[in-house]
């Protein structure tokens, strides 16, 4: 393991403490008289999303957290896990579906997501920002209740339903922040 000077915390940097890896999500380092510092940082847990904020000394070092990512292409669930499988080597994954959480209803078969490790053992996912689905069901507009303020409900072939403008409908397909879970756009064929 790398050590790693917490003047190097900058936002989005991966590190390990107590065991844990851990992203920067917010970075302030403070300069005290004498040539010392301080580092405040928000920090996500990698393997349960929990946000902490601490804060370490100029002269303190961490751990470089071991986390490497795979191109992966996403194959099937069985309900309790999802396997994904990596095109090069063919190695396949298998992943709870507690920590897939919300992402399922982002993703389809065959789509390739970004799948992260911790010490050889799958941790986190990482979806595209914005994901084309198929609009499965939605009620059809009203004649003239066409505007992009009107929304209504659709369910997208992954199961899930979110709202979107009352012009979308079934067979359309649109374009949805994973982030956010939100319409984003209707995709031209």
């Amino acid at each position: 393991m790398a050590n790693l000077s917490i003047t190097n915390l900058k936002k989005g940097t991966l590190f390990q403490l107590d065991g844990v890896p851990y992203r920067v999500v917010e970075y302030n380092q403070k300069v005290m008289g004498r040539g010392g510092s301080i580092v405040n940082v928000r920090i996500k847990s990698v393997l349960d999303g929990k946000v902490l904020e601490k804060t370490f000394k100029g002269n303190e070092t961490l751990e470089t957290a071991d986390v490497t990512t795979q191109t992966v292409q996403y194959l099937y669930n069985d309900g309790t896990n999802f396997f994904f499988m990596n095109e090069e080597t063919f190695e396949q994954f298998e992943v709870s579906a507690d920590l897939i959480g919300d992402s399922a209803g982002y993703m389809k078969e065959a789509d390739r997501v970004q799948l992260q490790f911790f010490n050889g053992v799958p941790i986190n996912i990482e979806l595209a920002k914005n994901v084309p689905l198929l609009v499965t069901y939605t009620e059809t507009a009203v004649k003239g209740d066409t505007s992009s303020a009107i929304t209504k409900d659709a369910t997208l072939e992954t199961g899930i339903t979110i709202k979107v403008p009352a012009f979308i409908k079934q067979g359309d397909v649109i374009s949805v922040d994973t982030a956010s879970g939100a319409y984003r756009e209707r995709v031209k064929e």
